[in-house]
């Protein structure tokens, strides 16, 4: 096991710790690559247990892409400000899996991710049980996933924040033509099967998702206005959809468009999301 580790100082507080790694998968057949976001209490208190929050990256990028953009240094500093409470952020790498199982079944990631992936990382680390201490969130095709995880298991989160997710009600006709289509077809089938779409779609799920369980979860998304994949409709329908049913959630049409420089500009309100609701 080959294990990273980097450590952010600051003379206000104690360090943080990032601590990647990798998680053997027989689901998956490999190696698969994860960094851990460990507040300053972790080392400090060898018996105190914390709540979690998963992030998931979008495409093209990897488990690295949030230290690397910046996203660790944007919660220390709420942690130093007290702006936030202590949880661990944990980012699995997630291939171009739109993090379900593929429609051939060639690339089962939800089994993964469910079966191997959530209870090897609590194993390794101190985390708190139970749906109460477990968040979490994702950007673009990680938004997908972080929704679709909410919707169709609620009974495991507590809270989800997403920016930019990639939310289409229905796939555009000439989708399978374009470079995304063609990346799509290896998830949901190809040519692409739009019952398979529909069937794990956070959308389709938000639409059936038990009401009981969605009125307790503390549900964050947003987009920007000129979002040039048109997530930012995705965006409105989800709005309206969990309006619809009577749902409280907080969602946001923002100035920009669809780059890790809007993640970053809204990353500490999904932070400071999670830190209240996972008290």
């Amino acid at each position: 096991l080959l294990i990273v580790f980097l450590t952010l100082t600051s003379a206000a507080h104690a360090a943080s710790r990032v601590d990647c790694g990798r998680i053997e998968s027989k689901i998956l057949a490999r190696p698969v690559p994860y960094c851990a976001m460990l507040p300053p209490s972790y080392d400090q208190d060898k018996t105190r247990q914390f709540p979690i929050v998963y992030y998931l990256h979008g495409l093209g990028d990897n488990e690295q892409s949030l230290i690397n953009a910046g996203g660790w240094n944007i919660y220390d500093d709420l942690l130093s400000q007290k702006k936030v409470s202590e949880f661990l952020i944990v980012t699995p790498y997630g291939y171009q899996s739109f993090y379900i199982n593929s429609r051939d079944g060639k690339l089962r990631y939800e089994d993964f991710f469910l079966q191997e992936f959530i209870p090897q990382i609590e194993k390794k680390y101190r985390v708190k049980a139970g749906r109460a201490s477990h968040g979490i969130m994702g950007v673009s095709m990680g938004g997908f996933g972080a929704l679709h995880y909410a919707f169709k298991y609620p009974q495991r989160f507590a809270s989800v924040s997403t920016h930019m997710a990639a939310l289409m009600d229905k796939l555009p006709a000439n989708v399978g033509g374009t470079p995304e289509g063609k990346m799509m077809g290896t998830i949901f089938g190809n040519p692409i099967d739009p019952a398979y779409y529909q069937a794990n779609n956070p959308l389709s799920l938000a639409r059936k998702a038990p009401l009981a369980s969605l009125k307790t979860m503390k549900i964050y998304f947003d987009c920007g206005d000129h979002d040039h994949y048109g997530f930012n409709v995705g965006t409105q329908q989800l709005d309206e959809v969990l309006k619809s049913r009577g749902v409280a959630h907080e969602s946001h049409i923002y100035p920009g468009g669809h780059d890790m420089q809007f993640v970053l500009e809204h990353f500490a309100t999904s932070l400071e999301w999670h830190s209240k609701a996972l008290k």
